[in-house]
């Protein structure tokens, strides 16, 4: 998940290059939601052995309410 510089608007999604997908809207090189919306910090990542399990897992994310990511957020950045 990636979150903008003022904790105002939450990005969920799936990619196969963490590295890239953080790069490339801090240095605005793709136009998109997150380059749009300056979502350009990570705070929660899972890997995934393939894409379906992965998609699978995005879905259900996506489901959640705002409370309960925030949750998921805070218990894995605690420090």
């Amino acid at each position: 998940m990636l979150i903008s510089h003022l904790n105002t608007m939450l990005y969920l999604g799936v990619t196969s290059n963490l590295i890239q997908r953080i790069y490339q809207p801090k240095k605005k090189l793709v136009k998109g939601f997150s380059t749009q919306y300056g979502l350009t910090k990570r705070v929660y990542f899972e890997r995934w052995k393939d894409m379906e399990n992965a998609i699978v897992r995005e879905n259900r994310l996506k489901h959640w309410n705002l409370q309960r990511k925030n949750k998921l957020i805070s218990e894995v950045n605690s420090d």
